[in-house]
């Protein structure tokens, strides 16, 4: 279950040195994410869910006696400080693995990095991204994914959109190695039911909501589509409903979970004010984890109520940023530190035991969301289920079953 208590004393192993503020006996988790620019969202909410569970357990003797820290650096949401940050992680013998990456073009770039390195290097667990590279050779040894992939969630999707009549399908992604992922999910998950993408529009990675994307949204519509699913940041995202919905467009718009929906929300509700019109309508998002709300789930309860006592931005996140407090991405992160907490129990629990191996012996393994993780030799990936939500009077909230037909064709 969940709230275990661990307890006892291992001796020193490699990589269980000192963070900062740490002492020798802290276990470091090395994450280099977004904690500035227009994706700082992904990564401070990222990193505050994980760290109300780590400091859940701390307060309750750490794991074998030891503390769990994450070593945070900000990377932007660009490859080549991910890179060197993935470099100084390499370099650094107090960092057990790496831990919480966002992004695809980020993780797509340290990769190479990790196999070069196979030797010497380090793991890489639990990354913000549904992209295929590091599911699939020659990298898929060295990184464990706990969420579904890109592929999973859009197949989800169009397999939802067909069963209520909606079979012309259009797409806006972002003009990276993020985007066509979502847009191979997406052809790929038509291709199933004998369909294409009826048209698509791009942009460039950083966008921000104040840029304007109604070119793209002429571009989207001339395929007359039934509905547009949108792979891109929350920003880009926002300003391309904003303007959608401002040239009369009225059909049912979807984005992946890396729009971290909760800053989507947030976003949509401020240029709206600014246009004087309601941009929450018609959405639906595809979700990774169970909706946030949802206290059925024993590890949603927990982390409501672990998030409700305040957990601190980190360090190195940008000046300004106010957090939504619950959201689906911290959520994620929370049951990503609940899976790497038992991930650790194990390894310490047998000093013969190598990381690798304590992660592949991981079965069946309770997460307290009503579905099991399990890992393997050729199982990297811990779950597979699809969650949608949408917004009903100013809020998230999960989408089901009769709620599809508000958009039957």
């Amino acid at each position: 279950m969940v709230a275990l208590l661990w307890c006892g004393l291992l001796s020193s192993f490699p990589g269980s040195a000192h963070a900062a503020g740490g002492s020798a006996s802290d276990i470091v988790l090395g994450m280099s994410a977004p904690f500035s620019g227009s994706s700082r969202g992904l990564g401070i909410e990222l990193y505050r869910g994980a760290r109300a569970y780590f400091d859940y357990v701390n307060s309750r003797g750490g794991v074998q006696g030891r503390k769990v820290r994450i070593l945070a650096l900000d990377d932007g949401y660009n490859p080549r400080p991910a890179l060197q940050n993935t470099i100084r992680f390499m370099d650094d013998k107090s960092v057990l693995c790496l831990f919480g990456y966002v992004g695809t073009p980020t993780v797509t770039r340290v990769l190479p990095l990790l196999k070069a390195a196979e030797r010497d290097g380090k793991l890489l667990f639990f990354p913000f991204t549904g992209a295929q590279p590091q599911r699939e050779a020659p990298y898929d040894r060295f990184v464990f994914n706990l969420r579904a992939s890109y592929r999973q969630e859009l197949s989800a999707l169009v397999n939802k959109f067909s069963l209520i009549g909606l079979r012309r399908i259009a797409i806006f992604y972002q003009n990276d190695a993020y985007g066509r992922s979502g847009w191979d999910g997406l052809r790929r998950g038509l291709a199933a039911h004998r369909l294409g993408i009826v048209s698509e529009a791009t942009y460039r990675r950083g966008a921000v909501a104040s840029e304007s994307m109604r070119e793209q949204v002429q571009i989207v519509m001339e395929g007359h589509p039934d509905a547009i699913v949108v792979v891109g940041s929350y920003m880009a995202s926002a300003a391309f409903i904003r303007d959608a919905r401002s040239m009369g467009v009225h059909v049912p718009i979807a984005n992946i979970s890396f729009s971290a929906s909760e800053n989507l929300l947030r976003t949509l509700k401020r240029l709206g004010k600014g246009c004087g019109r309601d941009l929450t309508g018609d959405l639906i998002n595809t979700q990774v984890v169970p909706y946030y709300r949802d206290e059925h789930f024993e590890s949603v309860r927990l982390y409501r109520s672990l998030m409700a006592g305040g957990v601190p931005l980190p360090e190195v996140a940008e000046e300004g940023y106010v957090s939504p407090g619950l959201s689906d991405v911290s959520l994620e992160g929370f049951l990503d530190a609940v899976v790497m907490t038992e991930i650790l129990r194990r390894f310490l629990d047998d000093p013969q035991r190598s990381l690798i191996h304590a992660v592949e012996g991981l079965h069946d393994y309770d997460a307290g969301i009503d579905a099991t993780v399990t890992f393997g030799q050729t199982r990297h990936q811990g779950l597979s289920r699809v969650y949608f939500t949408t917004v009903r009077q100013g809020r998230f909230v999960s989408l089901e079953g009769e709620g599809w037909r508000q958009w039957q064709k």
